[in-house]
């Protein structure tokens, strides 16, 4: 199993699948689709390709059912970011433990764990039922998961986006606010006559510090606080001309229990007390996740997961946020796991080859207990 697990994975990070809604014109799914699907089958499995969106498939891998065991679903995106600045990314580059490629880590070593813990459950001949869920466009909207999961349930989930081979139980949601600051435009020689929407910007942004510092006084035991940040900012039409308009970008990561309510409130609240013509409004919200620490289905991950590594499983959070949030809102209790490694959406990333086979075999144990 354990070539298995490197070669699968060397094949799929040699698929261009850059996501064309971050990179105009990017490769997609396509290609790493037809791959996915053309190995689940001839492993023996079931394949259902669920493609709601033209051009973005998305591919459901099925072990063969044997009697009326429980359904487990394991989860992994297809698609990767851009490759700018990067030295041949499509490279299975291989030092030592570590193979450098991207989407090494994040996450085609999960996938590649996911897909060989399905073709090894199904040769055991489990009673129940082992899912493969390799969803497209987890990078830009989350699509791929959403049309899955209109066609496929579970009994659990595991979301095997790379954790360092811990269970992580929760990971924070977010919230993209764009803010305009409304000036009036005049001739630079004449300010007087106009309104500098980017100065009236700069009392937003030290209200915006203060909140931040505010959301620090409160955190969530595996998460922290809930943070933001600007992340863009745009405004001004020439050097000689008053700006009459300051758009401003803000990212709000939130906590299990905040809601999108909760952060628009905040905003609405900051510019009401800062002396500004400015409007606010959410462009991309996603939920925070969490899953009871004493949920059943965790018990069964951190015992199969300890038998399989030989060492005590460990819970922990994740400041990420990721597909395992509509998943567990769809009613599926949900974990994630997956292998070491880093570099996710940098230059160099690298995921760990000894961590990826170790992922796969806890992977094959949870699915062999609990769909038996």
């Amino acid at each position: 199993m354990e070539r298995d697990v490197v070669d699968l994975l060397t094949r799929l990070v040699e698929i261009d699948s850059v996501n064309p809604s971050l990179v105009a014109g990017a490769a997609g799914e396509v290609e790493i689709a037809a791959f996915v699907a053309g190995w689940a089958l001839e492993a023996g499995l079931l394949v259902e390709v669920v493609e709601e969106t033209p051009g973005r498939p998305s591919v459901v891998v099925r072990s063969n059912r044997t009697g009326d065991g429980r359904t487990l679903l394991l989860c992994g995106h297809l698609d990767t970011v851009g490759v700018g600045g990067m030295t041949d990314p499509l490279v299975a580059r291989v030092d030592g433990d570590r193979m450098y490629a991207r989407g090494a880590y994040d996450m085609k070593a999960g996938l590649a764990a996911a897909l060989i813990a399905c073709r090894e459950a199904d040769r055991a001949g489990i009673g129940g039922e082992v899912v493969v869920a390799a969803v497209a466009d987890e990078e830009h909207s989350s699509t791929g998961v959403q049309e899955v999961l209109r066609h496929v349930t579970a009994d659990a989930a595991i979301v095997c986006e790379p954790t360092e081979l811990t269970v992580v139980t929760s990971h924070k949601g977010f919230v993209w606010t764009e803010i305009r600051v409304v000036g009036k435009a005049a001739h630079g020689s004449r300010p007087h006559l106009g309104e500098d929407a980017i100065l009236k910007t700069g009392p937003v942004l030290v209200a915006l510090e203060r909140l931040n510092e505010r959301l620090r006084g409160s955190e969530h035991p595996r998460l922290g606080p809930g943070t933001l940040h600007a992340s863009l900012i745009t405004g001004g039409r020439e050097e000689s001309t008053v700006p009459d308009l300051c758009v401003l970008t803000i990212e709000r990561r939130t906590l299990p229990g905040e809601a999108v309510a909760d952060v628009e409130r905040d905003v609405a609240d900051l510019l009401a007390s800062c002396d500004v013509r400015a409007t606010s409004r959410t462009t991309l919200a996603r939920e925070p996740f969490e899953t009871d620490d004493d949920h059943a289905f965790v018990g069964e991950v951190v015992a199969a997961v300890t038998g399989a590594l030989g060492r005590p499983a460990e819970l922990a959070g994740a400041s990420y946020w990721a597909d395992s949030a509509f998943i567990s809102a769809a009613g599926i209790p949900t974990v994630l796991f997956g292998p070491p490694g880093d570099g996710a959406h940098a230059e160099v990333e690298w995921v760990g080859l000894e961590g990826t086979v170790e992922c796969a075999r806890a992977l094959v144990a949870t699915a062999k207990g609990f769909c038996r």
